[in-house]
């Protein structure tokens, strides 16, 4: 059989659509309920002064990269946007204010802690799962390696330590969870100098962030970031300009866990154990991997006939 790249991501598709067409719509398609005992933490873009402090409480907090807060004071950093990686859970961003020129903005990034996360309903094994205080946690333990959690995150966040060939983990913010554990703050929100970070429960921040809006118009425009968004993040945000000119991306109400959990319950009905799947995409990873496009000897490559 032949089959080019193009071909298979359209019977990939097909598939796809077919396990989402026999499902029925899920609840989940609109914000969750908020759970009282659900932690969050409000970023107020227009209090921070990206001294990156938050960064460097994080690195030490989860034993990252051990680095001097000297290191951290290094504002050459913001010449280019930059990703949470492995070794960086949390980054903050610099983006241009055209209120006043003088005045950036910076924007903290991290994981979101999905009230109806997408990677807990597409790890396989219970590697994350949500605690009972609404943070998004890791397992290093059960996890496969599958990275299945990578792919259904919406916000690009779980990072992976491919610099490790024996042990490698998913890596990402796990709001501190042990810290909390012993009444701790999360280590972002305690060392923030401008208290740009604000720690509470969700239900409370909520209203705290709608009360700035009312209170204060000017400042800020009328919407909390993460409050609908993916059916509601623990991280909230509040910001002057639009949030798609900041680096936030444009995301609908659904939950995320309506579009990956049919598709995996859909691959246990049709019978094909995890094991088989990865052993399929493994094969046309490696059919892949010399090239974008693979092309049969027998097959001549399309050409665009107006050339």
């Amino acid at each position: 059989m032949k089959l080019n790249r193009r071909g298979f991501f359209q019977v990939m598709a097909a598939g796809t659509a077919t396990a989402l067409a026999s499902q029925p719509a899920q609840a989940s398609d609109q914000a969750q309920a908020s759970n009282p005992n659900s932690i969050g933490m409000l970023v107020d873009t227009t209090e921070c002064i990206g001294c990156r402090k938050c960064e460097f409480a994080c690195d030490m907090a989860n034993n990252l990269t051990g680095q001097p807060v000297k290191a951290f004071e290094d504002m050459k950093v913001y010449d280019r946007e930059r990703r949470m990686s492995e070794n960086a859970f949390t980054v903050v961003n610099r983006y241009a204010n055209p209120e006043d020129s003088n005045r950036p903005i910076y924007v903290k990034s991290q994981c979101m802690h999905c009230l109806k996360p997408g990677c807990t309903s597409a790890c396989l094994v219970g590697a994350l799962r949500v605690g009972d205080n609404g943070a998004v946690v890791y397992d290093a333990r059960k996890c496969l390696g599958c990275r299945y959690c990578m792919v259904a995150c919406p916000f690009q966040v779980p990072m992976y330590e491919y610099d490790d060939p024996l042990t490698p983990r998913v890596r990402k913010c796990e709001f501190c969870h042990t810290r909390l554990e012993e009444g701790k703050l999360p280590a972002c929100a305690e060392m923030c100098p401008p208290m740009a970070l604000t720690f509470g429960t969700r239900e409370e921040l909520l209203k705290l962030a709608h009360k700035k809006i009312e209170s204060n118009p000017d400042r800020y425009i009328d919407h909390v970031y993460g409050e609908k968004e993916v059916g509601g993040t623990s991280w909230l945000y509040l910001a002057s300009r639009e949030f798609e000119k900041t680096g936030f991306l444009k995301l609908g109400e659904g939950a995320v866990p309506r579009l990956t959990e049919p598709i995996q319950h859909a691959i246990f009905k049709l019978g094909l154990p995890p094991l088989a799947l990865y052993g399929l995409l493994g094969a046309m990873m490696w059919t892949y991997r010399n090239g974008d496009e693979y092309i049969d000897p027998g097959e001549s490559e399309e050409t665009d006939p107006s050339a």
